[in-house]
């Protein structure tokens, strides 16, 4: 058996390969409610061989959208048409996750296909928060969090996580990276502030560690809870790899299965060394220095390439986005490459090649 297409169990989910699919937000919803997109674009990579189908960004409240078009789980109404989602993707082998998510300051912004910068009141766009008063470079100004806010969004991603279980998710992964909230407060470049969320790295870690605790507390026991970080700003002076190592074992002690490595977001304009599999080093280092399981995502592309990561310890599971864009049926074309004999769909037998 090939390493990417060993089983995984993460507490009590057994997964039947390493293959993930990455969140990857669609910007298409109406009210945060899933449609009918999302059944068929996440069930056919359920359909396609992949392991674990984490479902894109999802706001734990109507201000903690990217963009007004986001989906959202802060009501029944979604979960409930999540529910149907999660379902079909069980249905298929693969298991159904989601991903928990607050903007901040880079909250209440334009589709890409519609623009750029902030969206405004007039066209459905909301006044951002974030730890500082801090703009993303070319959006408009957020309001700095008081304390009320902050137990909003620990609550809030309390109340997410109970929806998630009750729609029949069987995994969540809470959003540190990419410059979003939790992202916010854990690099210097964005949390200014002064109190105790803001100046050591124990203070700015505090509410991503109140929001994982807040979680995991809503979450059964014998189900996983992930974490995706950006391992680094890419800038001097910015979160990196000794923090995120050091973060990584305090996600440990919290109750977290796997840290998803991503990089970057923050800071407009970093200079980032892009290139096939640039971010797999991020998971090896930490996986070896905080020994929590993780997971390598970025340029993956080949079957090769990802058996690679895996078989040679770089990390515990693939993230897959744009290829999985691009070929929803990736895990079962990689498969063969491979020389793995993983089961078609029985609809799909007669095209499996021999």
């Amino acid at each position: 058996m090939t390493h990417l297409f060993s089983p995984l169990r993460l507490r009590g989910l057994d997964l039947r390969n390493r293959v993930f699919v990455s969140p990857m937000c669609q910007y298409s919803a109406r009210d945060g409610v899933p449609d009918d997109w999302r059944l068929v674009h996440l069930g056919s990579r359920a359909v396609g061989g992949a392991a674990l189908v984490i479902a894109e960004a999802t706001a734990v409240s109507p201000e903690g959208r990217i963009s007004p078009e986001d989906t959202g789980i802060w009501n029944p109404e979604q979960a409930d048409v999540w529910g149907r989602i999660a379902r079909f993707v069980r249905s298929q082998g693969a298991a159904a996750g989601v991903q928990l998510a607050h903007a901040g300051r880079k909250a209440s912004t334009y589709a890409p296909w519609r623009g750029r910068g902030s969206v405004p009141a007039e066209q459905g766009g909301w006044r951002t928060v974030a730890p500082s008063a801090v703009a993303f470079p070319g959006y408009a100004a957020p309001r700095e969090m008081g304390a009320d806010d902050i137990e909003k969004v620990v609550d809030d991603f309390g109340a997410a996580a109970r929806l998630s279980r009750e729609a029949g998710f069987q995994a969540v992964e809470i959003h540190m990276a990419h410059g979003y909230l939790l992202h916010q407060f854990l690099s210097a470049l964005s949390n200014h502030r002064t109190d105790e969320y803001g100046g050591s790295l124990e203070n700015r870690a505090r509410l991503p560690l109140r929001v994982v605790r807040a979680v995991r507390a809503e979450w059964p026991d014998d189900l996983p809870v992930l974490v995706r970080i950006s391992a680094t700003d890419w800038v001097e002076g910015g979160w990196n790899l000794d923090q995120s190592v050091q973060l990584a074992q305090w996600l440990d002690d919290a109750g977290v299965d796997v840290v998803d490595c991503s990089s970057g977001g923050l800071v407009a304009g970093a200079t980032i060394p892009v290139g096939p599999a640039y971010q797999a080093p991020f998971a090896a280092a930490i996986r070896e220095r905080s020994g929590i399981a993780t997971g390598a995502v970025g340029l993956i592309t080949e079957p090769a390439q990802a058996e690679e990561i895996i078989a040679s310890g770089q990390a515990d599971a693939i993230l897959l986005a744009r290829v999985l864009l691009r070929d929803p049926y990736w895990p079962l074309h990689a498969a063969i490459e491979l020389g793995e004999d993983v089961p078609w769909p029985v609809q799909y037998e007669r095209a499996k090649p021999r």
